[in-house]
């Protein structure tokens, strides 16, 4: 089975509520504003090993500052849907090219404690296109492998006291990255409903 083939069979039987999966946090009524609609890319590069791009946020951010992330942000209200919204935000960050995207769905929504509603859209995307990070929205950009992202060995949960309550959250080790909270979170997502060839 190829890997487009095994991605939308994994998505086709998601979409329901399921307590392995992570639905994310509860709203930080601090953060205000209510939910805020997002969209992540989960761009999947085409490799004989399939690698996941994914970027580091500036320390200048003012939401979610030198974590690393999919690209992607809010969805604005000219976006045709998430779809639209994950495409253009990561032609903007990464200048990926909306028709080099085969978009393959989207996955399990995830709620941040910032107060977002991510929606990850999955797609593949052809190796070595020449990306060119934003460097007001990009820090740095790297490749990391799927199959290494999905291996629970690596998902590592941690436990930390945040304003007085227990908080639970992923966290992905790689090469000297710390892949944590709600990207970790929307990777195990994935991890627990797909298998690789």
């Amino acid at each position: 089975m190829s890997l487009a083939a095994c991605l939308r069979d994994a998505l086709e039987r998601g979409h329901r509520a399921s307590p392995e999966l992570l639905a994310g946090d509860v709203l930080d009524e601090e953060a205000g504003g209510g939910i805020t609609p997002a969209a992540v890319l989960v761009p999947i590069v085409d490799r004989p090993e399939p690698t996941v791009i994914l970027t580091l946020r500036p320390e200048t951010m003012r939401k979610h500052p030198g974590q690393i992330s999919f690209p992607g942000g809010r969805i604005d209200p000219g976006d045709d849907g998430p779809v639209a919204a994950a495409l253009r935000e990561a032609e903007e960050e990464i200048g990926l090219p909306p028709d080099q995207v085969e978009v393959i769905g989207i996955a399990d929504l995830y709620r941040t404690v910032t107060g977002f509603e991510v929606t990850p859209v999955v797609g593949i995307v052809p190796p070595d296109l020449p990306l060119r990070p934003h460097p007001g929205e990009v820090a740095a950009m790297f490749e990391a492998p799927l199959r290494y992202l999905l291996d629970p060995a690596h998902q590592q949960e941690r436990v930390v006291q945040w304003r007085g309550q227990e908080r639970h959250y992923y966290e992905i080790e790689y090469q000297g990255r710390r892949i944590w909270g709600a990207t970790a979170a929307m990777i195990v997502n994935l991890g627990r409903r797909l298998v690789l060839p």
